[in-house]
């Protein structure tokens, strides 16, 4: 490599002395607007930094000489935006919830919070979209433990399933099997009974027994039938959603030691508007009433 510094004789441009395997670097110089937008971008630098917050210190920084943040910018926007959230929920807090849904400005307000609240809060036991998961109920179908009509929905969502709240949904399954009110034979005798319902027990098992069994313990809360009795909250069982699962297994599980949930009141959370569109959101899910 040779160091040597000439002039170029095609461009008659000065070299910078550098030279690769007979090839010269020439020294040709940065263009002047290029250079200027260089100075302005570095001037328009130093500028900002002066306005706005930029450089760090050991116990603060440099707040800028016009004070503007953008978080104190973003805090207010969302302090508007709850205030303006809170004068919703309160409009429809004071509307009876079947005329908020006729309501088409109240109507797509309580569709999009209650969409929101109930990603936030019930999504995560009851599924996106209410699918539901083992052991709590699908809220898209039209198979509900309390009644699916919009009031019944907002009583379930206010003081919820056997949790704290003195007005709670309750109710009770007795344990057949741990307390010795069903011998293990005669469980097996009502698994199979029930199992026709959906399609478990092969076709030709004879369920007789099972039947007399079911007549006498179980058809006071879930019907004569299977259909459930809502006044009680027991299941219909003649369905083909199960809470905890519908192999015979599971029912056999369930007879002899029931499994129960819990649902929080939300109303120890939540206003009365956020629970009535989380309601409505819930009802327009399809399996509403």
């Amino acid at each position: 490599m040779s160091s040597k510094i000439e002039k170029d004789a095609i461009s008659s441009t000065e070299t910078t002395g550098h030279e690769w395997d007979g090839l010269r670097e020439l020294d040709t110089p940065l263009p002047k607007w290029w250079l200027y937008v260089l100075y302005a971008t570095m001037v328009w630098a130093a500028v900002m930094c002066l306005l706005y917050p930029s450089v760090p210190g050991i116990r603060g920084y440099w707040h800028g000489l016009l004070g503007y943040s953008t978080r104190v910018e973003a805090m207010r926007d969302w302090h508007d935006m709850q205030g303006r959230h809170a004068e919703a929920m309160a409009q429809i807090a004071a509307t009876p919830i079947d005329k908020v849904i006729t309501d088409p400005k109240l109507m797509e307000t309580a569709l999009q919070s209650g969409r929101i609240t109930f990603a936030n809060n019930c999504q995560p036991c009851h599924g996106q979209s209410g699918t539901g998961r083992l052991g709590y109920p699908v809220l898209g179908d039209d198979v509900w433990l309390w009644g699916g009509k919009l009031t019944d929905i907002e009583t379930t969502i206010t003081h919820g399933v056997r949790s704290p709240d003195t007005q709670a949904r309750q109710s009770v399954m007795p344990s057949f099997g741990a307390d010795n009110i069903l011998k293990p034979a005669e469980i097996q005798a009502v698994a199979d009974y029930v199992g026709v319902w959906w399609g478990v027990t092969p076709a030709g098992t004879d369920v007789s027994a099972g039947a007399r069994i079911f007549a006498d313990n179980c058809a006071a809360c879930h019907g004569d039938k299977g259909q459930g009795v809502r006044d009680f909250g027991a299941p219909p069982l003649n369905a083909h959603v199960h809470l905890y699962g519908d192999t015979r297994n599971d029912v056999v599980a369930q007879v002899t030691h029931p499994r129960m949930g819990v649902m929080p009141n939300w109303n120890a959370r939540l206003d009365t508007g956020t629970i009535r569109s989380v309601a409505i959101y819930v009802h327009s899910l399809g399996g509403g009433e």
